[in-house]
């Protein structure tokens, strides 16, 4: 058992499971081509079925490892979740499930150390995103309903319902021909209507959601300090511990030199004694 868990947290088999998803993920991605499928559909298929296999192998290694154990780590389940949806049976009432394989390369998430801790700092970020979101949220339904109000009977299409201003909205804030599809056809019929847009796309494109991007670069650099302050953490504890092995060494040293100078000094001053007389 030993054995099979210096196999599973070695560096080579990480970086081959790593290899394998991302040469996964390409294959999957060939498989929607028709002109490959043509040429070399089977190939695929069974280099699929292989990769497949290496993942369950891989898995299994683990759960022999580590039993109930393995479980205690999100990202271990979450490897296991990806593995299992795409091993269902991909029958005629779930056949989005063979869709579904290409999760397997969310995969590199959990093995790449740099992408695992972006989206454990994304994580750490969620309840202040969520604060955002709720802000938000309340701007466009307010946003919404004035639209709706204002531009409604002239523009239908756009503005004629809440859902239709807020998808208009939406649009927008993302700045997609905001100004020559939206804003200037309204304003040809309402001068003013700028007087609501501008400030709309200030709030949210400028200030909402700049606030997304500061909670994130907030949650990686704590996350950055936790790192920094374990990794800290654990090297002034080996410090400590070699500056203990070393005095108990210095120490023992000291009683060998000391047994070894008074056995040297006993037949010395026996012979002197011996002399003497």
């Amino acid at each position: 058992m030993d054995a099979l868990r210096r196999i599973v947290e070695s560096s080579r088999f990480k970086n081959f499971i790593t290899i394998v998803i991302a040469v996964n993920a390409v294959i999957l991605g060939f498989e929607t081509s028709e002109t490959v499928m043509a040429k070399a559909g089977t190939v695929l298929h069974v280099l699929d079925q292989i990769a497949v296999a290496i993942f369950v192998v891989e898995l299994l290694m683990k759960l022999a490892v580590y039993r109930l154990a393995f479980f205690k780590r999100a990202w271990n389940v979450f490897d296991f979740t990806i593995v299992a949806i795409t091993l269902l049976p991909a029958g005629q009432g779930i056949s989005v499930l063979r869709a579904l394989r290409i999760l397997r390369a969310f995969r590199l998430i959990s093995t790449v150390p740099s992408m695992r801790k972006v989206v454990e700092a994304l994580m750490r970020a969620i309840p202040g995103m969520v604060s955002v979101l709720t802000l938000l949220s309340l701007v466009f339904y307010v946003s919404a309903v004035m639209a709706t109000k204002l531009f409604g009977q002239g523009f239908p299409d756009w503005f004629g319902t809440i859902g239709a201003s807020l998808y208009s909205l939406f649009q927008i804030m993302t700045l997609e021909s905001w100004s020559m599809g939206i804003v200037r056809p309204v304003m040809e019929s309402y001068p003013l209507a700028w007087l609501f847009f501008v400030p709309f796309i200030l709030v949210t494109t400028f200030a909402v959601l700049n606030l997304f991007i500061a909670i994130v670069v907030d949650a990686m650099s704590t996350h950055v300090d936790v790192e920094e302050n374990k990794t800290r953490d654990e090297i002034e504890f080996d410090h400590q511990e070699i500056m203990q092995e070393l005095r108990a060494l210095r120490q023992e040293m000291s009683k060998l030199s000391a047994a070894q100078s008074a056995a040297n000094t006993g037949p010395n001053s026996n012979q002197n004694r011996s002399s003497n007389t």
